[in-house]
């Protein structure tokens, strides 16, 4: 029997991985390691199959956009993106989709539509399975919202 969060069935996209992406966040990610700055996080997102990887290229960039000050880290296997002395949103790649996760998407306006599992009770986000899922007024107003609430987690 395979364990929980593991992808059963990996496409060929995903074969030559150095790990099978999650099927959904369950309280694991990724085994990406632990690491700060632009390079791990670009790695990460490198790492991904398509269309995952197009997705994340495109959040990261509209975060980058989006918040001059961003700074970015690999954390529990997925990329985080925070300003100031905390972390507000995260990013990660699963089987058919990219999860964005807003910390305190509870705070936001309006609330993203999608309760992740293991990600705290105040945090919300979306789903995106292709790129044209990305509303990217609608993202860089969570995103500017997001980093403007005091970030969790210490750098």
């Amino acid at each position: 029997m395979p364990k929980a969060g593991k992808a059963t069935n990996q496409t060929a996209a995903q074969s030559y991985l150095p790990y099978p992406l999650p099927v959904a966040m369950n309280g694991r990610a990724s085994p990406a390691k632990a690491a700060v700055g632009d390079k791990p996080v670009f790695d990460y997102i490198s790492s991904l199959p398509e269309p995952q990887r197009s997705i994340a290229e495109h959040v990261d960039a509209l975060a980058a956009k989006t918040l001059p000050a961003l700074q970015r880290s690999i954390k529990w296997g997925i990329a985080w993106y925070g300003v100031g002395d905390g972390w507000c949103f995260a990013c990660g790649g699963f089987a058919g989709h990219v999860k964005l996760v807003f910390g305190h998407g509870t705070s936001l306006m309006p609330v993203p539509p999608v309760t992740p599992i293991g990600m705290g009770k105040a945090s919300r986000g979306v789903d995106l399975e292709s790129v044209d899922d990305i509303d990217q007024v609608q993202l860089s107003s969570w995103m500017e919202q997001a980093a403007a609430i005091p970030g969790f987690g210490k750098r």
